[in-house]
């Protein structure tokens, strides 16, 4: 399947969909009622996803609104994401908080480091005979680190789960399937992009590969690529044979 390099994943089948349902009410337009009698629909597709990149150029100002549109509301900020751990709203970001999220990342991994120093000093020191006094307390530090770093982690792993609990609801799916909620803002913004790649780019190309004159009543094989004319963007290929030779 041949698509636009360009176009993200998610919205090559857009583009496919888009051409498709051109070339379905083909006949219904004047510009494009020569379908059939040089170039198939087949031929025609072949042909436009062949040069998907050139012709979603034309609309390429509203693509990537669009695709800014979709990103700003489906990814938040690691800012906002690690205030909201803390409990914050993520709006504003304060010298408090940045402290705050430091110490809720360290505080485990310091805790943990010392418990295993602690606890690894005071056992070797158990094995002496006698054991010195400080064996003890070391052990006694060592536990304590190492409780202090299993409630880091508790508190770290409920914080996540609440902060993914609390954004399931503002996520925003991709926009695969035709007919999906979107919100208001994406759903226009793709509309205006599906608009303009239908109306500036693909019937564009149709009309130009329909209209070029030539002899032969239909074309066995898939012509050759369209190169970029002056005006629309388009042109369609050469359908001519070779000129004979005069000797």
């Amino acid at each position: 399947m041949k698509s636009a390099p360009h176009l993200l994943p998610e919205d090559r089948a857009d583009f496919e969909r888009i051409l498709d349902e051109a070339l379905r009410t083909a006949p219904d337009r004047p510009d494009l009622d020569a379908l059939g009698e040089r170039l198939n629909a087949e031929q025609l597709r072949t042909m436009a996803l062949d040069a998907s990149a050139l012709i979603s150029t034309a609309a390429a100002t509203e693509y990537d609104h669009f695709v800014r549109v979709r990103e700003e509301h489906r990814r938040p900020s690691g800012v906002s994401v690690m205030a909201s751990v803390l409990g914050g709203s993520g709006d504003e970001t304060t010298p408090g908080a940045g402290f705050g999220v430091v110490v809720t990342v360290l505080a485990p991994i310091l805790a943990g480091t010392a418990a295993i120093i602690f606890l690894l000093v005071g056992y070797l020191l158990k094995v002496l005979d006698p054991p010195p006094d400080i064996a003890d307390p070391l052990l006694a530090a060592g536990w304590f680190f190492a409780a202090v770093t299993a409630a880091g982690i508790l508190a770290a792993a409920i914080g996540l789960l609440v902060t993914a609990l609390r954004n399931r609801s503002t996520e925003v799916p991709a926009p695969q399937e035709p007919g999906g909620d979107l919100p208001d803002e994406i759903s226009r913004a793709r509309e205006a992009w599906r608009h303009a790649l239908l109306e500036r780019g693909i019937l564009p190309f149709l009309r130009e590969a329909l209209a070029e004159p030539g002899t032969a009543p239909a074309v066995p094989d898939p012509p050759r690529r369209l190169a970029r004319p002056p005006g629309t963007g388009f042109t369609s290929p050469d359908l001519r044979g070779p000129e004979p030779r005069t000797d």
